[in-house]
Parts: C-alpha cells; sequence; structure tokens
C-alpha cells in the first residue's frame, strides 16, 4: 500500500498502471533502503529505485539527518526527526524505517514501553515491511526482558517499577500480531510461565492449551503437554477433594507419552502419571471406606474399591482394595442370606372407609 500510494504520487498514470503490474507480478522485487555514512539512505533494487519525487526527497533529507544524529551519539534529535518522517510522510517508503530506527534508539535507552510501541505501529501499519520478522524479533527480546524483572527507564535516565505483567501483555500481542512466525510458540510458552508466577494458573494453562492446539508439530509441544499437565498436577489438593484437575493431569501425561515416545522427559511424566493415578484411585479407596464403615452401603462399597482398581491396577491402592473387597463381599453375601431366612412381610390390609352421616 505504502509503495503504491508513493508510485501514484510520483508517476504519469500509464507509467503507474506498468509498475504496479509488475509488483503484483510473482517473483518482482520490492526497493530496499540502504544505509552508507557517505551517501546516506539510498534506495536499492526493485522496480521504484530510479523514482522519486518532492514528498520523498524531503522525507529522504530528514532521514539523513536523524541518521547522522544518531551516529553521533545525539538519540533525542534523531527521534525527533524520525518522529517528523512518521508523521508527515507516513505512506513515504522511509516512514517503516523510521519508526524501526526510533524503536531501536528507545531500546538502547531501556525506553522499553516506548519502543514496543514504536515497533508494533511498524508491524501494524507496514505488515508487509521486510523487517517484519526482525521487529517481532525486537519485540518478544524487550519482552523477555521486563520478564526477567527489567525496569524501563523514564526519559531514558530513571528507572521505573518492574512490570512482568506488561512482559505478559507483550507477549500475548506477539502472538496476535505474527501468529505465523517462531515468535509466536516461544511467547505463549514464557506467558505461561509468566502467569504461573504472579499465580494466574487458569491463564497459565490457558496459554499452554492454546500453544498445543494452536502449533501440534511445534518443537516446543512435547514440553507444553508435560507443563501444562503439572500444572494440573500443582492444583490437585489430595484425594479427600474434587479430582476434576487428577484427571485432566491424567489425560496430559498419557498424551504426552502417546504422541512423544522419545521425548528425553519421559522418566518425568512417568513419576507425575504414577503420582496423580495414585492419587485418583486414593480417592476411590475413600470413597468406599465412607460408604462401608459409616453407611453400611456394601453395594456402593464394592462399585467404588472396583473403581479404586481399575484406575491404577498395579499399585499398591489397588492390592489394599482388593482385600476389602473380599470383606465387602462376604457382607453382600449375609444380606443375601438373612433375605432368604426372614418371612415373607404380612400383607397390609386396607383400612375400612367411615360412614358418614348426614343429619
Amino acid at each position: 500500500m505504502v509503495i503504491l500510494n508513493f508510485m501514484r504520487r510520483s508517476l504519469t498514470p500509464l507509467l503507474f498502471c506498468a509498475c504496479a503490474a509488475l509488483l503484483c507480478a510473482p517473483g518482482s522485487l520490492l526497493a530496499d533502503l540502504v544505509w552508507t555514512p557517505g551517501e546516506g539512505w539510498k534506495v536499492q533494487g526493485g522496480v521504484l529505485a530510479g523514482f522519486s519525487s518532492d514528498e520523498g526527497r524531503n522525507a529522504l533529507d530528514i532521514m539523513n539527518k536523524a541518521r547522522a544524529a544518531e551516529e553521533a551519539g545525539r538519540e533525542r534529535e534523531a527521534l525527533k526527526l524520525y518522529g517528523t518522517v512518521t508523521k508527515k510522510y507516513p505512506n513515504s517508503l522511509y516512514a517503516p524505517e523510521a519508526f524501526y530506527r526510533t524503536g531501536l534508539i528507545r531500546e538502547k535507552r531501556q525506553q522499553y514501553y516506548k519502543a514496543f510501541d514504536a515497533f508494533q505501529q511498524m508491524v501494524a501499519r507496514y505488515p508487509n515491511s521486510e523487517k517484519f520478522i526482525q521487529v517481532i524479533g525486537e519485540q518478544y527480546r524487550i519482552a523477555s526482558q521486563l520478564a526477567e524483572g527489567k525496569r524501563t527507564r523514564i526519559w531514558g535516565i530513571i528507572p521505573g517499577f518492574r512490570n512482568r505483567e506488561k512482559a505478559l501483555e507483550y507477549y500475548e500481542t506477539i502472538v496476535q500480531t505474527a501468529p505465523f512466525s517462531d515468535y509466536a510458540p516461544l511467547s505463549l510458552m514464557n506467558a505461561s510461565r509468566g502467569y504461573k508466577k504472579i499465580g494466574e494458573t487458569e491463564a497459565a494453562i490457558d496459554a499452554l492449551d492454546r500453544m498445543i492446539n494452536t502449533y501440534p508439530r511445534n518443537v516446543l509441544t512435547p514440553d507444553a503437554y508435560l507443563k501444562i499437565a503439572e500444572t494440573h498436577t500443582s492444583l490437585v489438593d489430595g484425594p479427600y477433594y474434587d479430582q476434576a484437575s487428577t484427571k485432566l493431569a491424567i489425560t496430559y501425561y498419557e498424551d504426552y507419552m502417546i504422541l512423544f515416545p522419545g521425548d528425553p522427559n519421559m522418566a518425568a511424566a512417568e513419576k507425575g502419571l504414577d503420582q496423580m493415578k495414585t492419587v485418583l484411585a486414593k480417592s476411590k479407596l475413600t470413597m468406599a471406606d465412607y460408604y462401608y464403615k459409616y453407611r453400611r452401603n456394601y453395594k456402593a462399597a464394592k462399585v467404588f474399591y472396583n473403581e479404586a482398581i481399575t484406575v491404577y491396577p498395579d499399585s499398591k491402592v489397588a492390592a489394599e482394595a482388593r482385600t476389602k473387597l473380599v470383606d465387602v463381599d462376604a457382607k453382600l453375601e449375609e444380606q443375601a442370606a438373612r433375605s432368604l431366612n426372614q418371612p415373607p412381610p404380612k400383607p397390609v390390609e386396607p383400612k375400612k372407609k367411615k360412614k358418614m352421616w348426614l343429619f
């Protein structure tokens, strides 16, 4: 869009149509900005290398002054000049580069918020820029620095407060802006870790879930399966409480072991699965004991003892459940015998209706 606007202002209608067709053709080469200290900014390559306009020349002049100020260490002056280009000449070939240089200077000055915003404006306004992935990488670096506890500097001098929540916001922005880049799954993994650190476990699970579903073949996906299983494990309070998290942890551990049998973290998954299956089996055993001891409901107790065995057949819990099933079966046989020896209940005679007298 920026290229076409530039061409529309600079070329005759016939020449504009010809160049536009060339740009849209497969394999066409777009212009590239190159900086050299002796010659300044130059447009090289592509069909636009030989074209210019008054607006383009004005923008070029400001860009050269801005880069000269940047090279001389006059960063404030450079920022002001780059800002002039982005505001006055947003459709020029130089505007994306001005945003990029602004972001780099802000990042160097540790003004992380302003640097990220400058980079974001570039990728949002000029998504076809050849520096798109490079800029996303800079944004990822900023988010990672904030997540590590680095502080943004006010006016490039005064340290601000640590803001790890801002890092999480930036990770999510990267995922939305560049979902097909290599930085998107990395951002989701780091976001999950960050959410977990600040106690937002549900958000951590959601980030890992999005990672698994959106990037099932990514190199980080096995780790995501293991992390989400471990996160659900951290929510388990023991056999006396609700087992929804236990069941989810078991599901993810088993999926991990089936999908990635050669992964080096298999031992950790096996240990986690053993722990969760043991907790779930103990939960069933606890319910069975309750019905056996306190409710004398031997049928219900037998159901739960069998479920404890089914959950983890080779465990110590299953062995205990099998032992207790012997007593339960004995109690059920006693109940059945007593019911056979008891006389049938006497039939209940219907009550006679009282006569009503009318006076």
